[in-house]
């Protein structure tokens, strides 16, 4: 509840500075020229995952200005850890002066991960009582109940080129992922606390599905997927940060296929139309993205189903649910093989300036986001009475709604923090969250 207060309290003090200040600072904007640089400590705590630590930095190069707020190329650098275990380890360059006439993006990313959300499959489909995390409850079982242990290789190259028509261009790439899967580290969790707040060590949702069959013994451990994508994309936006005006819309096919070594081959699409509308000329902006993502043929393991897929310059992200899909929803609540989402937004530039020869804004956004599973990731039968007890309180999929608010810290257009908080609309979706972060959502 503090940390509600403290948003809703920082937004409204925010939204009383005068509008007049943008008009004052209008002439005072700098070009921006050369390299330039935005850095924020990483600082967080958790019972379960310990104390995170670490530190993040964007580095940008605007040449000779005469694109600003463009960017010639861009590297983001992320190295964090908690006291149990997990991390990121993260390298991304973005650059459209490495191949001439050619925009690329490049990750290489090593994600820890010890307690990552698992809910199971097919959104309302899957079973979840909040019960069973909560330590009071008659009904607990553990907080780490709906969690499992993931450590992700990522490595990526997308690229982006012209083509011989106003707006359009084409989109490929590589993306390989070395997944290891298990259940949560109980006995590392439990280390150096009192018995009365230790976990039970148990496996959880997870390990349950493992030995009820649900999730089969050749995928149980995780394993390695290579994808080619090739795409078309259509854009008029005036500015990539934070457009005010234009459309993306971005079509892109992707195959694993299984002489690449891959344990599964499969081919899937995904189709995203974002739009933008001015309201108020720099100041206040209505934008909306919708996608539609769906697999075409074979067969996907379990645990490439939680991701969504995006174009360059924006990342992979894990599934609907969370800070970059659906917020205020649990992350990875919703995942099946076919899945549409869509998010609005309101975003209001509510005061512009320049400190330290730096341009800054502050945004203020309110947003509605929903989602649901509308082809589901079919299941193996099952023998087991407590598997086919617990399959037997699936409800039916439907609508996933969630809402709420935002401030956004604009450091020369691109470095952008960002705060959000979300509330869940059904309780089986979770209750609330606050991500801080970077970049706007789209």
């Amino acid at each position: 509840m503090k940390k509600t207060t403290s948003i809703l309290l920082a937004i409204s003090y925010l939204a009383c500075v005068p509008l007049f200040s943008q008009e004052e600072s209008k002439a005072k904007e700098k070009i921006k020229k050369g390299w330039s640089f935005g850095a924020i400590p990483v600082v967080a705590y958790d019972s379960d995952i310990g104390f995170k630590y670490g530190g993040l930095v964007n580095f940008y190069d605007y040449g000779d200005g005469s694109k600003y707020p463009k960017y010639d190329q861009s590297i983001y650098l992320e190295w964090s850890r908690t006291t149990k275990g997990s991390g990121i380890n993260q390298l991304t360059y973005d650059t459209e002066k490495l191949i001439p006439g050619i925009r690329m993006l490049a990750e290489v990313s090593y994600l820890t991960e010890k307690a990552l959300d698992f809910y199971g499959f097919n959104g309302y489909n899957a079973y979840y009582n909040a019960s069973f995390e909560d330590k009071e409850d008659a009904l607990y079982k553990s907080r780490m109940f709906y969690r499992m242990d993931r450590s992700m290789l990522r490595l990526k190259s997308d690229f982006i080129g012209k083509l011989p028509f106003d707006n359009l261009k084409w989109f490929g790439g590589l993306e390989y992922y070395n997944n290891k899967i298990d259940s949560v580290d109980i006995r590392n969790l439990n280390e150096g606390k009192d018995d009365a707040d230790k976990l039970p060590l148990n496996g959880g949702l997870y390990r349950d599905f493992v030995r009820w069959g649900i999730i089969t013994p050749d995928q149980a451990d995780g394993g390695n997927t290579t994808l080619f994508k090739l795409g078309a994309i259509y854009d008029t936006r005036d500015n990539e940060p934070n457009p005010m005006k234009g459309i993306w819309t971005e079509l892109q096919f992707l195959a694993a296929p299984g002489f690449l070594s891959n344990d599964y081959g499969y081919t899937r699409f995904a189709l995203t139309h974002r739009q933008y509308f001015t309201l108020a000329p720099k100041v206040l902006n209505l934008v909306y993205r919708v996608s539609y993502q769906a697999k075409l043929s074979g067969n996907m393991p379990f645990y490439m189903l939680p991701f969504v897929f995006n174009s360059t310059p924006q990342l992979t992200r894990d599934g609907l649910g969370g800070a970059k899909t659906m917020r205020g929803i649990l992350r990875n609540r919703i995942v099946g093989e076919d899945f549409v989402y869509g998010n609005a937004e309101i975003r209001w530039k509510v005061f512009r300036t320049v400190v330290l020869n730096q341009n800054f804004y502050i945004a203020l956004a309110g947003f509605a986001d929903a989602g649901m599973v509308t082809g589901k990731y079919e299941l193996p039968a099952v023998t087991d009475p407590d598997a086919i007890a617990w399959l037997a309180q699936s409800k039916k999929e439907k609508m996933h709604i969630s809402y709420g608010a935002g401030v956004h810290f604009a450091l020369n257009d691109n470095f952008i923090v960002t705060v959000d908080y979300g509330l869940a609309a059904d309780k089986r979706d979770g209750d609330s969250g606050m991500y801080i972060g970077l970049n706007f959502l789209f």
